[in-house]
């Protein structure tokens, strides 16, 4: 099977650019997007829960990481994961949802829906749904509560291309139960109806920041997908194609191309440090030049701590293509 092994963008800052005689259609890699390289974290949790050391990952540069600390991103990757370290009530917990696996001669991401356990005599004993999840940005570790999900998550990274597709190989198993889980580890559990499904999207945004310190955005392009079915193999060379400005009435639009409600806003960190939503307040021009990229792939398309258990969703070879 095909590995793409070149890595052209390389930086939180990532730019991208095509040669002006250029005729054919460009592909162009994410730094690591070809899964190959991959920090592996061990992690003592905490012997209220039994102080087991417990494995993790990280796409980045291959490194074997035993500190225990939190992770920021390394060597110019783009990624973050919903792997996390965690510490709610000051207990040492690891939560893992996204894997590397073999794939030809090289590796993938494989994402994963399931249960997290946490559990301690006496003192807590929880389950939380999390839906596994790779996504251009940063993850704030330690994560320290369950309650707004999205604060915890640095989302997108400075871009200024304007790509046609978000292109990928992928595969997706399904769960045969026709349910989804909800979870949040404080609360009753819930069963609800309609299996959830896989989805990849591609945002591109053009950010700006008042004197306040507060962020708003305008959505120049989107792209989205769901997966609802199991594929018997590969699909390689996948495109989800971008649409600019307001997609409404335009080929290739589709009802998941929406703007992001006030109360499920994406966050980044502000110029004064702060953790702050990213507030989109449009659509923008179709020929606006966007400053922000936000690419996420998930294992779960639906809310925070809800997602369909054993539904699984493979990702290869993530890069962008121009004409």
């Amino acid at each position: 099977m095909r590995k793409i092994v070149k890595t052209l963008l390389g930086s939180a800052a990532i730019a991208m650019a095509v040669a002006p005689s250029a005729l054919a259609e460009k592909f162009q890699p994410l730094a690591f997007g070809n899964f190959d390289q991959w920090v592996t974290r061990t992690i003592k949790e905490s012997r209220l829960l039994g102080g087991k050391t417990k494995t993790t990952y990280e796409i980045g540069p291959t490194k074997t990481d035993n500190s225990g600390k939190a992770y920021t991103n390394l060597g110019g990757s783009p990624w973050g994961t919903s792997n996390v370290l965690a510490k709610p009530s000051g207990i040492t917990k690891v939560s893992t949802a996204v894997f590397p696996e073999a794939r030809g001669n090289g590796k993938c991401a494989r994402l994963v829906c399931d249960f997290e356990h946490c559990k301690a005599i006496g003192f807590i004993n929880i389950d939380v749904i999390v839906g596994g999840t790779i996504f251009t940005g940063q993850m704030l570790e330690p994560i320290k509560s369950t309650s707004n999900p999205y604060s915890k998550m640095i989302m997108g990274v400075p871009f200024t291309g304007r790509p046609d597709a978000l292109r990928f190989d992928y595969k997706v198993t399904m769960p045969a139960a026709n349910e989804r889980t909800y979870s949040s580890g404080f609360g009753s559990k819930k069963t609800l109806p309609g299996r959830d499904h896989a989805v990849a999207f591609i945002y591109l945004q053009r950010r700006w920041e008042d004197a306040k310190g507060n962020v708003f955005a305008k959505r120049v392009g989107t792209g989205i997908q769901r997966f609802t079915k199991t594929t018997s193999d590969w699909i390689n060379g996948h495109d989800v194609n971008i649409v600019y400005g307001d997609p409404t009435g335009k080929a290739g639009a589709n009802s998941d191309m929406k703007l992001m409600p006030a109360d499920k806003s994406y966050y980044t960190r502000n110029s004064k440090g702060k953790m702050v939503p990213v507030k989109e307040v449009g659509w923008d021009s179709p020929d606006a030049k966007p400053t922000h990229m936000i690419i996420m792939f998930s294992a779960s398309g639906g809310e925070p701590y809800t997602g369909s258990v054993g539904l699984k969703f493979w990702v290869d070879n993530v890069g962008l293509t121009y004409k």
